[in-house]
């Protein structure tokens, strides 16, 4: 919002591709690590810039609905795609060409965004940056990610745990002092303020908390007790993927217009817990047409119905100047919500084992899902959807 959309777009896909080039040629761990952690400040860079160019392109209303539908469908079947594809180049020529495919996809993204027209950049008086803000608010996230994935090794009890969140809960404070204060807020109060901003941003939350955690979980299920390849688990994840992209075309040019937000994403969520049951009843020697395809198709259509609808939400009423903003909350949250429930399927994990800890922990994603249909029902205004479609 403050520089320009398509400066931030361009320069987190050219920090992405540089990052995913020394990732594939990395000799050493150290290496790998440091590229890794690079590709993904370019990665962070890219959906809200992405998201909100295509806000401030499309009028509110049916135009961005469609836009947000192709949109929503691209971000529910990325996890699913990155799995089948990783899959493959694993088996074949090997993991480095998981990070080298990204450079010429990644060359190609920079010259097509080069073509889009030059946004004009948020007018801003007094600090042009908060900087603090910024500084506190990514350390407190930074922690709680840190913690969330070393818990179940280390123990939710552990003072190394306890520490990283009471670290994060002391930079979250500072944050918000520091933003009551500032001239000019990383996170303007309106933003907070608004009921459907704030629902869309939890329903992220919940969402891809289980949708993330279901790739991870049903990934581990495949290879580790049911004896799949790679390969065999890559294509296994193709109808989720394929149907989501379709569910999520069709919300986004006809369901969002007739049904709205919150009706999509109560639907949504709670057919995502139906899925999730259906495979805590997953046996040992389940097969993939009867015991594992039904709940995968579910859990598809789930997402493909929730996440432009959440896209919807999140940028609904929100002023030109603020895109960005409410671009990067959502895909923030989206991120968090995926560290939670990765979290809480591996500490079911970590105490059971077998078919019982997968199973358990499906049942633990049922909860997730479906404690997000109870926050859509009551966080969404009932009418708000005739405001955005107006």
């Amino acid at each position: 919002d403050l520089v320009g959309r398509k400066r931030v777009l361009i320069a987190g896909l050219v920090i992405f591709t540089a990052a995913s080039l020394l990732a594939g040629l990395a000799q050493s761990a150290e290496l790998l690590i440091a590229s890794r952690a690079l590709q993904g400040f370019g990665a962070a860079m890219i959906p809200p810039a992405a998201l909100s160019i295509l806000a401030v392109t499309f009028e509110e209303g049916a135009a961005r609905n469609r836009a947000l539908g192709l949109y929503g469908a691209v971000a529910g079947i990325s996890a699913t795609v990155g799995v089948i594809a990783s899959g493959l180049l694993t088996d074949g020529p090997g993991w480095r060409a998981i990070f080298l495919l990204n450079v010429p996809i990644g060359i190609a993204l920079i010259a097509m965004a080069a073509r889009l027209p030059r946004g004009k950049a948020r007018e801003v008086t007094g600090e042009p940056f908060d900087v603090a803000g910024a500084v506190t608010l990514t350390g407190s996230l930074l922690l709680v990610v840190y913690a969330l994935s070393q818990g179940p090794a280390d123990g939710w009890a552990a003072w190394s745990t306890l520490g990283l969140f009471a670290g994060a809960a002391a930079l979250m404070v500072a944050f918000l002092a520091i933003e009551s204060t500032s001239r000019a807020p990383l996170v303007p109060g309106i933003a907070v303020r608004n009921r459907t901003v704030v629902a869309a941003n939890l329903s992220a939350l919940f969402t891809f908390g289980t949708f993330f955690a279901l790739i991870f979980l049903g990934t581990l299920l495949m290879q580790q007790e049911l004896g799949y390849s790679a390969t065999k688990t890559g294509v296994a994840w193709v109808a989720t993927s394929g149907i989501s992209f379709f569910a999520a075309g069709l919300t986004g040019s006809k369901l969002a217009a007739v049904l709205g937000p919150r009706k999509l994403l109560i639907g949504g969520q709670a057919l995502l817990a139906v899925a999730m049951l259906l495979l805590a009843r997953v046996p040992p020697d389940a097969n993939y047409w009867t015991d594992l395809l039904p709940a995968f198709l579910l859990a598809g259509i789930a997402v493909g119905a929730a996440a432009p609808a959440i896209q919807i939400a999140a940028l609904g009423g929100v002023e030109e100047p603020l895109t960005g903003l409410a671009s990067g909350l959502v895909e923030t949250s989206r991120e968090i919500g995926g560290a939670i429930g990765v979290a809480v399927v591996a500490t079911v994990l970590t105490s059971l084992t077998g078919i019982d800890g997968f199973q358990t922990a499906f049942v633990a994603l049922a909860v997730i899902a479906a404690l997000g249909a109870v926050n859509s029902t009551a966080r969404f205004p009932r009418h708000d959807h005739e405001r955005i479609n107006a």
